[in-house]
């Protein structure tokens, strides 16, 4: 028996230098960790359970027969953070490149089966040279099968894709169905087509950091959610945001313990200048909202004119929705349509209930706008807001004008409190722009059309440039004083702690994509 031991240990032993010490040394130097540095840094302490440590692949084409690593290039169990329950998968680049085989990809799948039925979140640290090349279309039906399962887990438990190395051809779409995705600065990139075939095709030149680099899908295409410095920087984002959400569908998100003060935050007051035209900081009023350093920002570094995000209010979970006056004035555009529609669907999936501070003038005008779908892209915002049946709070700090308005949580679409401040202002446009609309003819036949302008911008202001007419109607709940907006939204938010609503039966909308 001691002997059938030895031979289990070595093999374990095995297991766990993955490609060989070399090539452990290799990844060290291109300051990257390996597969289990990243698993063990990511959970807690002696919590993770290992499965298919021994697994090999079965290709004897091209020789490799003759190349056997135990795990096969990814390290897959199970474990926790802070003590709630996991699944993990890390690809080794030191076997193969990290490439997917048909064992590698079994390996996946069965981890992500057993995360299904255990309501457990699903955590995906990539970094592979893409399919086994050596195995032909054993390897790509490999991928299709983790993709099939990253569409049957959607909304069912949360799935986080860390983009640690690369990620190449048919490796990036799975990844891209999982709710978040982060990315590693100068070591990781993600592409459908790399630098050479962009060459062959286009006769365009680009690295591969510019094509598909952290930069790249953080700021311009909107592909990645987080970005990090290295891979503990990555690692410790992964548990921050764990933080804030469930485990499952059926789950509520973890609350931390709260002791209740005044509630009221006299900062408010300051916050919105008396010049309706001139901007303030979103953030400020955000800060000034919830509880001390809780904010945790999604999507930092796209589309800002809306700004997305966790935070916590008593202790509890919440999904932030708020136009940023310091970009574009805070209208939607096509980019931060899409940016809050999939916030607000991820928040509605898991039982997060959603903010909204609006300020906005309306969506943003244009022939590139319009050519390229704000119609479309803006009903997606729409689209989800109206399906959403999580608690939903809107506070209106000053503009919410046209159909922004509408869109942006109203009561119309199913808001359950409407909150505005006095410096709101709830119409179908801004003053001026109404003004030269209903009385063109007035202000033409006038001896001083600029007087007349401003006399009847006035006229038009006074009536409809606050928030009275909204409130008589009942679209509004409640005006009220910045400085009380923290504590109503909790009170609001406690009432709303057992809201219960189903969508009328049917297999499921069909969004416009």
């Amino acid at each position: 028996m001691q002997d059938k031991k030895q031979i289990l240990k070595d093999k374990l032993t095995q297991a766990s230098l993955g490609g060989g010490q070399a090539r452990i040394d290799s990844q060290h130097k291109k300051n990257k960790l390996t597969a289990r540095e990243r698993i063990h840094l990511l959970l807690d302490e002696g919590s993770f359970e290992e499965t298919g440590a021994l697994v090999v692949h079965r290709t004897t084409d091209f020789g490799m027969e003759d190349q056997v690593f135990y795990g096969d290039g990814v390290v897959t169990g199970y474990g926790r953070v802070a003590n709630r329950l996991v699944y993990v998968y890390s690809q080794d680049f030191t076997v193969f490149g990290g490439s997917l085989s048909e064992t590698h990809a079994e390996k996946i799948c069965r981890l992500m089966d057993m995360a299904m039925k255990n309501g457990a979140p699903i955590i995906g640290l990539n970094d592979s040279g893409g399919a086994r090349i050596q195995e032909g279309v054993r390897s790509l039906g490999g991928y299709a099968d983790i993709f099939y399962r990253n569409v049957r887990a959607s909304g069912v438990v949360p799935q986080i894709s860390a983009i640690m190395g690369p990620c190449a051809g048919g490796a990036v779409y799975s990844p891209a169905i999982t709710d978040f995705i982060l990315m590693v600065e100068n070591s990781s990139y993600m592409f459908v087509t790399g630098p050479n075939v962009v060459k062959t095709v286009t006769n365009e030149e680009v690295s591969s950091e510019d094509l598909g680099g952290a930069s790249a899908h953080s700021v311009k295409s909107g592909v990645t959610h987080f970005t990090a410095v290295n891979d503990y920087e990555c690692i410790a984002q992964i548990r921050k945001l764990l933080s804030y959400i469930p485990q499952n569908c059926e789950d509520r998100p973890p609350a931390l313990p709260y002791t209740f003060g005044t509630e009221i935050r006299e900062d408010l007051e300051q916050i919105i200048p008396d010049n309706p035209n001139q901007p303030y900081d979103m953030y400020a009023i955000i800060d000034g909202i919830i509880d001390d350093d809780s904010f945790f920002e999604v999507h930092k570094n796209y589309a800002d004119n809306i700004i997305v995000g966790f935070a916590r209010l008593a202790g509890k979970s919440i999904g932030i929705v708020a136009n940023q006056p310091m970009s574009l004035a805070g209208v939607l555009d096509i980019e931060a349509s899409k940016k809050a529609a999939r916030f607000i669907r991820f928040c509605d999936c898991f039982h997060i209930p959603l903010l909204v501070l609006e300020d906005v003038p309306g969506f943003l005008p244009g022939t590139d706008q319009e050519w390229k779908g704000i119609i479309t892209n803006g009903a997606k915002l729409l689209y989800a807001f109206s399906e959403a049946t999580v608690p939903r709070i809107t506070v209106i700090t000053r503009k919410a004008y046209g159909g922004a308005y509408d869109v942006m949580n109203s009561k119309h679409i199913g808001a359950d409190f409407n909150f505005a401040w006095p410096s709101a202002e709830i119409a179908v446009m801004g003053a001026k722009g109404a003004s030269e609309i209903i009385f063109k003819k007035e202000i033409s036949e006038a001896d001083d059309p600029a007087a007349k302008l401003l006399e009847k911008e006035k006229e038009y202001a006074d009536l409809f440039a606050n928030p009275y007419q909204a409130a008589g109607r009942g679209f509004v709940d409640e005006v009220i004083e910045p400085r009380m907006t923290r504590r109503k939204l909790i009170r609001a938010f406690e009432s709303l702690a057992n809201k219960t609503e189903h969508l009328p039966k049917k297999k499921h909308g069909n969004i416009p994509l």
